[in-house]
């Protein structure tokens, strides 16, 4: 499954790393929304995409801080 190799790469890297990730992921999700006030977003789906791939993130840098 797509979602699992892209878990197994977010356990690989390092807390530096997601962190980079997350911030990056955040700003693409502002802009998705700012292009969907403003009518100019085709995917909409991506929005959605977006939010869950923040939501693994987190959950690796959690599990990361608890080991």
């Amino acid at each position: 499954m797509k979602s699992n190799k892209y878990i197994e790469e977010l356990k690989s890297k390092s807390a530096d790393e997601l962190q980079q990730d997350l911030t990056a992921a955040k700003k693409e999700l502002f802009n998705l929304r700012f292009q969907n006030a403003t009518n100019q977003l085709d995917n909409t789906a991506r929005i959605k995409e977006v939010r869950r791939n923040i939501a693994r993130i987190q959950t690796v840098i959690t599990e990361k801080a608890k080991a």
